[in-house]
């Protein structure tokens, strides 16, 4: 977090000042669009998510234990609203939406590389898409947020151990998958 004691805003908040937990907000904000993005495949979905997770952490912040660092806090709550969404609607996406998708950027300003880097992006979102819940959790956590593995431990109430296996069969699955869809064939092509 930028240079502010959490510890100091959430005290804030809980003694009543409100508008305080905005600057919570603006820091997680795009963290958390990320995480809710990475794991529906939907702009729309992840916005909304977004939205009730913070609204579900002012509610919950009474809960928050002074001493530990609220961005896990913050993403275990995130978590629980995400995995309440996907109960929800049961059905993922057959394929990662496109639309809302980050683009990505050639440093070089190569078009030809940047559309490479988007479709391996999409592809691989609708891999993340096809894990179970569980899976994608981890996947996500460790390498579009950059969680260590104890933290990752912490959000998803698993042991360390069994973060870091979840951590490695994701990825073996996904290797399982790009295989089977010769993946490796085409970047072999590009």
């Amino acid at each position: 977090m930028k240079q502010i004691d959490e510890g100091e805003i959430i005290g804030r908040v809980l003694g009543g000042d409100r508008e305080a937990f905005a600057v919570l907000v603006d820091a997680y904000k795009g963290p958390v669009f990320s995480l809710a993005f990475r794991m529906t495949g939907s702009a729309q979905d992840a916005d909304d998510l977004t939205q009730e997770s913070f609204l579900r952490a002012f509610q919950y912040l009474g809960r928050f234990r002074a001493g530990e660092r609220f961005f896990p806090w913050l993403y275990t709550v995130s978590l629980n609203v995400i995995r309440n969404h996907l109960r929800k609607v049961k059905a993922l996406p057959e394929e990662a939406t496109e639309k809302g998708m980050p683009d990505a950027t050639d440093p070089c300003g190569d078009e030809a590389h940047a559309a490479i880097g988007r479709e391996q992006g999409r592809r691989l979102q609708g891999y993340l898409l096809r894990l179970p819940v569980p899976v994608r959790e981890v996947l996500v956590l460790r390498f579009y947020e950059g969680l260590g593995f104890e933290d990752i431990a912490s959000v998803t109430g698993d042991s360390l151990s069994s973060a870091k296996m979840k951590v490695y069969r994701g990825l073996e699955k996904i290797r399982a998958m790009m295989e089977a869809d010769g993946f490796f064939d085409d970047e072999m092509r590009s």
